[in-house]
């Protein structure tokens, strides 16, 4: 009778380690690093309106045949608005096409909000359905893929890219994969 005890009083213990194993290990990963699964994969094929000429269908043949930035933003993001001074002198500083995805947003707002902060995008996708956004396990704005020459995902930030952000993170990422492309 007493192991019976005893196995009924150890059973709130053991579950109770069991659940510090699972937060501690939860707080051991960086929320900004969202899992995806299109790391190595092409970007999602598309066939949308361009933001400055709806009457343009942009689809992935119009994406850049070298290494390039994705990046996802919106006119509701309160995020996008500190991120778009970095992304226009990024632009201007480096010889890094930036493509964007107007992500669930309304084309005039849009137009209105590239107007006033300046355009750092080759050119910007009209997702207005988020299909896009879905098809790339987009979670909001901003965020932005890093794709290879071949329109191969090699990397996804989530947040702001801000000049830490850009030094420590995008641009060695973006400088190696273009050393592999003239490589080639």
């Amino acid at each position: 009778m007493k192991p019976k005890k005893l196995l009924i009083a150890s059973i709130p213990l053991i579950i109770f380690a069991l659940l510090v194993l699972v937060f501690n290990s939860s707080l051991k990963k960086d929320p900004r690093e969202l899992e995806t699964k299109l790391i190595g994969q092409a970007v999602p094929d598309f066939k949308l309106a361009s933001v400055t000429d709806l009457e343009r269908v942009l689809t992935n043949e119009d994406l850049p045949k070298e290494v390039f930035l994705l990046n996802i933003w919106a006119t509701w993001c309160v995020s996008c608005y500190a991120e778009h001074p970095y992304l226009i002198k990024f632009a201007k500083e480096y010889p890094i096409k930036w493509i964007g995805v107007n992500y669930k947003d309304e084309s005039k707002n849009a137009l209105a909000y590239l107007a006033k902060g300046g355009n750092p995008y080759l050119y910007s996708i009209a997702d207005v359905q988020g299909t896009l956004g879905i098809d790339l396990g987009v979670y909001g704005a901003p965020e932005t893929f890093i794709v290879d020459a071949n329109g191969i995902i090699r990397e996804r930030h989530v947040g702001v890219i801000d000049d830490r952000v850009w030094h420590n993170k995008i641009l060695p990422i973006v400088e190696k994969l273009q050393s592999e492309q003239g490589a080639n």
